[in-house]
């Protein structure tokens, strides 16, 4: 929940805001035991940005480029990455999360997306599923896509469950739900506290999240789990 992805933001998602109220039951249900906030922190020179791509291939949304697997010893593969509009530059106020979503039950704070020749939809592992141990923490790019091993930090505090919100459901929530689920938790996106860049495609999100075994509830069903 992120400036730059609500509504006036350089990579608005529509009604991004309107899901906030949801979020912060959430974040305020005694049920959870830990709180995680996720928040893009790119370089300025990020592969993912249309601004640092010559014409005619550097139109948002539309344009792709070619990443290199960042992964010492995986550098022969290659990924299409879309490009987008220059947004979450660490350190602006499009980087920040919204005033609105009540920050103070945050227990743990992770920023990715900070390695500039790879994109980082998930919290737990970059676009080529590279998790936080596997990359150097220096070198090309700026070192680790990630600042936090959020799979060995929730392992270590006995979570079983995880419950995905926020912005946006056809990305950052999407792969960080899916990868919950590879890492063995038991993995759930509630379905009224996200929003798509591409709104129309939440149908097909959802049955992507449910063929990698991620449950799409909605905030009724919580207390039947």
């Amino acid at each position: 929940m992120q400036e730059d992805f609500c509504p006036n933001g350089a990579l608005a998602v529509e009604k991004g805001r309107s899901i906030t109220p949801v979020i912060n039951s959430l974040l305020a249900h005694p049920g959870f035991t830990t709180r995680v906030a996720t928040q893009d922190s790119h370089p300025p020179d990020h592969i993912s940005f249309a601004a640092n791509h010559s014409p005619p291939n550097n139109i948002p949304f539309e344009s792709y480029v070619t990443m290199t697997n960042p992964a010492p010893g995986k550098e022969t593969e290659t990924k299409l990455q879309r490009l987008w509009p220059v947004h979450c530059v660490a350190g602006t106020e499009g980087a920040s999360l919204i005033p609105e979503l009540d920050s103070k039950h945050f227990d743990v704070h992770v920023k990715k997306g900070m390695n500039s020749n790879v994109e980082m939809y998930s919290a737990f592992s970059d676009a080529f599923g590279n998790p936080y141990a596997s990359l150097p923490a220096s070198g090309d790019g700026g070192g680790r896509a990630v600042d936090v091993d959020l799979e060995a930090v929730l392992k270590e505090k006995g979570i079983q469950d995880v419950f995905v919100v926020g912005l946006a459901g056809d990305y950052c929530v999407k792969y960080t739900a899916i990868d919950a689920a590879k890492a063995g938790f038991r993995s759930f996106v509630v379905e009224e506290g996200t929003r798509c860049v591409v709104h129309l495609g939440w149908e097909e999100t959802k049955q992507e999240l449910r063929d990698a075994g991620v449950g799409v509830i909605g905030v009724d069903e919580l207390k039947l789990l």
